[in-house]
Parts: structure tokens; C-alpha cells; sequence
């Protein structure tokens, strides 16, 4: 019987709930659904640090920002933690990497494990964008998404007919500045798109760590974003409500247009295994490496714990074994990942990958129930005091029921942290009476019980995955490379313009 082949489609920022097969309520992803109709649609899969390179290297080692060394994107990635592509390599799969890599500074932690990969420097560009590989750097003409793809099916054109493959379909979009495809600059007129039920959250309720986070649409986003400044007549405190809602339609335009190119892009890769005979014996996933808050609670980015920043989309057509049309509720994380792929490749992580932390959920694929599956999702957000966002350090326990978030109030030793310590703070949402996460009642003395118990789970879940609860400033920590304060100053700048335009 052929090994399984495994394709890994992942996008940059791109929310579950702009996905029409999750019901999103501003966009159609008619691609993208073909996946989840044909496959599965995995409900409660979350990241463990809701950004972009932390994510990506949990991806990959199948561990915790404390242990792979990426706590932030000023980290690196220690290369002593092996991956999983690492061991498909060594086991005779052909390996690739195609797109955003965003694992180091560029030549310092260049991709390893890969018979060929072509990647951006850093965040890359949309348009004509510079890329990377064995030879060096060029500019590649085109649009990005679009060039990730030509270089992926060119490559499954170049393999043997029995050749087993493991291909990383990496790309930039939807991350900022989101510049389209001007083939899709016609789509989701101004004033078409519906904004959140939670867009005008006034925060009453949460902690003093979240009310001063710098991602709210009406004050902290700026022109670089929308790519024009904001009219006279709606800056000011009293027009706080009519510019958030001119600003979004803007936003979300140019971040739907974006997705709409990857939809486009991931029907091409799925037709085109289907013309080379591949579809059956080839496990197609595709997710994001966080969530991304689209308007919800009136903010964009990510990093907090609630859910729209959480949640990966995840989509996964198997056809060999994944019954289509199907759907899991189980409770996920990326550290999960790599374990799996390597099971369903027919290797056993425990063995051959003993330094993951995760946990194959291959069973869940067949429909399979697994008795002693993780109930919660740990989480942990290092990097406190961002010089853009400014989102503080925390971490917390999700259930199917609850969601327990401590905000541990202090720095991590970059410039400016000394500025944000403060008192620690607890949140507690109850999921059930209230999904969109909007009151906090980690007070409430009718969920003391509640409190105690998640409280209880959240230490057992530090103690098994090794990672130390906060206890002051010489709690070990990963270790945060050398902050280049040149670009702080800069990134300070860029927020201090965007707040003097609103």
C-alpha cells in the first residue's frame, strides 16, 4: 500500500470565522469548503501562543514556546528540538517548504530538513515580492499567493510517480498590510460588510490588562493599515463610534479580498491533485497559524486568549480514511500537529519524535472517540509589552464549558516593560451563558467553585507540559535574543501615528 502523502496548507492571521464552512457571516470560501464537505471540519483546534512564529515552531517540534526557545518573534528557534518534517526526511519522504518561514532573522535560522524550499525574508511582500533559496535571493514577479502555488504544483509535477511527499504550503495572506490582488479589488463594497454583535464592547468588565491593549479599530488603527488617513470630520473622542465603523468597512475589505485569493489558490492545488491521480492517498490541511479578531470586541491582531484569537481554522480531506462531511469537537492544539502528521505517514511519533509534547488524533479522523483525550487547551502569551500592541503576558486554561485567563503583570526585560507592571488579574468566562466572552465574572462568587477547580487544572496542565507559573522576575523563561532598539523606536513611532490620526 502507498505511504501517505501530506500537504499543509497554512495562511497568516486568517480567522476561522471568515471561513464560510464555519459560518462565517462576511465572506464565501468555496475551496476552502470543499475540504471541510470532503473531509472533516475539527471545531476546538487552538493555538498555545497566539502569533505568528511561536505558532509555526510548535507547529513543527510539536512542543511549547518553553521548550522550542520561540516565545516571541524576536526568538529564534533552538535546532536542537527536532521536527517532525525532520523525521518524514529521514524516513524517505521528499520534503518541501514553499512561502512564509518567519522562524529567525533572515540567513540565521534558514529552513532545515527540506529537499527544496523557497521562502520570503521576514514577513515578506505581496506584490513582486523577494524570495530565498539554497542559491540565494531573487525578486519573484507575480502576486504572492499565487507564486507560493506555481512553485508547489511545479514541484509535485517534478516527483517520481511513488514517490511519498510532505509538502509546507506557506502563505503571507491575510497578514498586514493586507494588499490584494487587483482581480479582486471589485469584491465587498463599502458599507456591504456586517459588523460584529461584540464591535462596540465597552470593557466593563475585564481587567485593567486588556482594557490598555493598542488594538482597537477606531484609536490604534492607522493609514499604514488602511492606506489613507482618516477624514477630519470623523477624528475626535465624540466620533470614536463612526470612525471604528468607517475604518472597519476598509479593513475588512482588504482582509477578505486577500482570503479570496487563497480560496482561488487552494482550488487550483486541489484540482490539480486530483488530475495527477493524487487526491485519494494524499491527507490536504489546511489551517492558520492563529486566529485573528476581525471587529470582535471593536479590535483587530490577535494574542489575547479570547476566542477569535484562539481558534485555528482547521480543515482536513483524507479520503482514505476521513469520512467526508464529517465533524470534531474534541479540544486541539498545534502542539498536537506533528505527532499526527507523523502518524498518519505510518511513523510513530513516541519513537521516532520523543521530544513532542503532543498527541496524534488520528483516532478522531476515523470518528473514533479516545477516552483519556485532553479536556483543556493550555495556553501562554510571553511577549508583554509588544511595541505596537501592547498585549500583556498571560496564560490560561479552555475547556468545553470555561476559559480561565491570568494576566501576570510584568515584563520580560524589552525596552518599556518596566512601564506596564501591573497588579495581577484573573478573567473566568462562562462559554455556555456566554460565548462571545463578554462578562467577566472571575469574581462572581457563584463560580468560586468554578474558579478553584479551573485554577486547579490550569497548575496540573503547567506541570505536565513543564512550563513554570509566574512567580516574579527571575521565573525562568525562554530566552529572548538581543532586542534591536532601533526598530522599537520605530515601531513606537508607528503607533504614536496612528493614535495622533484618530
Amino acid at each position: 500500500m502507498p505511504r501517505t502523502n501530506l500537504i499543509f496548507i497554512m495562511s497568516d492571521d486568517h480567522a476561522a470565522h471568515a471561513i464560510s464552512a464555519y459560518g462565517s457571516r462576511v465572506n464565501q470560501t468555496p475551496n476552502l469548503d470543499r475540504i471541510a464537505r470532503d473531509g472533516m471540519r475539527m471545531d476546538a483546534v487552538f493555538c498555545t501562543n497566539s502569533i505568528c512564529s511561536p505558532s509555526r515552531a510548535t507547529i513543527l517540534t510539536g512542543t511549547y514556546s518553553h521548550i522550542n526557545g520561540v516565545a516571541s518573534i524576536w526568538t529564534e528557534m533552538d535546532y536542537r528540538v527536532p521536527t517532525f518534517v525532520d523525521v518524514l526526511h529521514d524516513n524517505g519522504y521528499k520534503t518541501a517548504m514553499f512561502g512564509k518561514w518567519h522562524l529567525g532573522e533572515r540567513g540565521k535560522s534558514l529552513p532545515r530538513g527540506f529537499d527544496a524550499w523557497k521562502i520570503f525574508p521576514g514577513q515578506g511582500d505581496y506584490v513582486d515580492p523577494e524570495m530565498i533559496d539554497p542559491k540565494g535571493a531573487s525578486v519573484v514577479t507575480g502576486y504572492a499567493t499565487d507564486i507560493i502555488t506555481d512553485l508547489a504544483l511545479d514541484w509535485i509535477d517534478e516527483l517520481g510517480a511513488d514517490q511519498p511527499f510532505a509538502m509546507m504550503v506557506h502563505h503571507k495572506a491575510p497578514h498586514r498590510p493586507w494588499v490584494p490582488d487587483v482581480k479582486h479589488k471589485h469584491l465587498y463594497a463599502d458599507g456591504t460588510i456586517p459588523e460584529p454583535d461584540t464591535f462596540f464592547d465597552d470593557y466593563a468588565t475585564r481587567s485593567k490588562a486588556v482594557r490598555g491593549v493598542h488594538m482597537t479599530i477606531a484609536d490604534d488603527m492607522g493609514a499604514d493599515d488602511l492606506k489613507t488617513e482618516v477624514p477630519e470630520h470623523l477624528r475626535g473622542p465624540e466620533k470614536r463610534h463612526a470612525r471604528m465603523s468607517w475604518k472597519y468597512q476598509i479593513y475588512m475589505r482588504d482582509y477578505l479580498q486577500c482570503i479570496q485569493s487563497i480560496d482561488d489558490n487552494v482550488g487550483r492545488l486541489l484540482d490539480h491533485l486530483e488530475e495527477r491521480g493524487l487526491a485519494e492517498n494524499t491527507l490536504v490541511v489546511y489551517t492558520s497559524d492563529q486566529g485573528f479578531f476581525l471587529g470582535d470586541h471593536g479590535w483587530f491582531d490577535k494574542r489575547l486568549m479570547f476566542d477569535q484569537s484562539l481558534q485555528m481554522p482547521m480543515l482536513m480531506r483524507w479520503p482514505a480514511e476521513i469520512e467526508a462531511g464529517t465533524r470534531s469537537e474534541a479540544i486541539i492544539t498545534n502542539v498536537d500537529f506533528a505527532a499526527t502528521f507523523l502518524d498518519v505517514c505510518g511513523i510513530d511519533a513516541t519513537v521516532e519524535l520523543p521530544t513532542s509534547q503532543g498527541r496524534s488524533f488520528r483516532p478522531l479522523l476515523r470518528g473514533e472517540q479516545i477516552e483519556d483525550w485532553a479536556d483543556a487547551a493550555y495556553y501562554r502569551y510571553w511577549e508583554h509589552d509588544d511595541p505596537i500592541h501592547a498585549a500583556p503576558a498571560h496564560y490560561g486554561i479552555r475547556t468545553a464549558d470555561y476559559k480561565l485567563i491570568y494576566y501576570y503583570g510584568a515584563g520580560l526585560g524589552v525596552p518599556g516593560a518596566s512601564d506596564r507592571i501591573f497588579e495581577p488579574e484573573w478573567e473566568l468566562y462562562d462559554l455556555h451563558q456566554d460565548p462571545t466572552e463578554m462578562r467577566n465574572i472571575a469574581d462572581d462568587p457563584d463560580y468560586a467553585d468554578v474558579r478553584e477547580a479551573l485554577a486547579g487544572k490550569l497548575a496540573e496542565y503547567q506541570a505536565r507540559y513543564g512550563d513554570e507559573p509566574y512567580v516574579g522576575p527571575d521565573t525562568p523563561r525562554p530566552e529572548w535574543g538581543p532586542y534591536d532598539v532601533e526598530i522599537f523606536d520605530q515601531l513606537q513611532e508607528y503607533v504614536q501615528r496612528a493614535r495622533a490620526a484618530n
